[in-house]
């Protein structure tokens, strides 16, 4: 199993690594044990996180609404939970290059 990637009740956790400011939205790899992230967004008054959840919400083809980030708000370490899903359904969406 992934090392950034835990089952939790009702749903999964991913340990993400966000790099803000960057030129498009992508996944680009694992970094030590979190999947590396980068988003167009600045970090600034919490765009970056809430980018992030879009961003995953989109890409798990869930509602937004379950995708909550649960530690790292002010910090490029963060955890989402995305409620509704398993474990193989997000590695089959992650396509890590």
């Amino acid at each position: 199993m992934a090392p950034w990637l835990h089952a939790a009740e009702g749903g999964v956790t991913i340990d993400l690594f966000v790099q803000p400011r960057a030129s498009k939205n992508q996944i680009v790899g694992v970094q030590g044990d979190e999947l590396k992230v980068r988003l167009t967004s600045p970090p600034v008054d919490g765009a970056a996180n809430k980018l992030c959840g879009e961003y995953f919400a989109k890409l798990f083809g869930v509602a937004k609404g379950e995708v909550t980030l649960v530690a790292g708000e002010r910090s490029r370490h963060k955890r989402l939970l995305v409620r509704g899903m398993t474990v193989d359904e997000v590695l089959r969406a992650v396509d890590i290059p």
